[in-house]
């Protein structure tokens, strides 16, 4: 059963990443158990959603005290829903959302991503 994202709103620099599936061999065609892979290091799954990014001070030039007119701006990140990213797992949130697994983390453990440019 897919998970309906559509009420979700991430945050900030944090990303929404979906565990990747694929089931794990050994060069000698042993299968690796499902939790093997929850204990490494380093994790990789599907970028599903994306927050707005780094929040940008306002060039607002007054006293802190008074009230900032104007719209927040935003940094935004480098990557987008669809990439593979690769990510260090101790960073990583673990959430379970509808019965389905999912990871929140933040741009700066995100260690590289692959994308394909259509």
């Amino acid at each position: 059963m897919k998970a309906n994202l559509d009420k979700i709103i991430v945050v900030g620099d944090r990303v929404l990443i979906q565990p990747g599936g694929a089931v794990k061999r050994t060069k000698g065609g042993l299968y690796l158990p499902a939790g093997y892979q929850e204990k490494e290091e380093v994790q990789s799954g599907y970028i599903l959603k994306c927050g707005p990014g780094y929040a940008l001070p306002s060039a607002d030039e007054g006293e802190a005290w008074n009230p900032r007119q104007g719209e927040v701006r935003y940094l935004p990140l480098q990557v987008r829903p669809g990439d593979l990213a690769v990510f260090v797992q101790k960073h990583a949130v673990e959430i379970k959302y509808d019965g389905e697994k999912y990871f929140i983390v933040p741009q700066s453990a995100i260690l590289l991503v692959e994308r394909d440019d259509d």
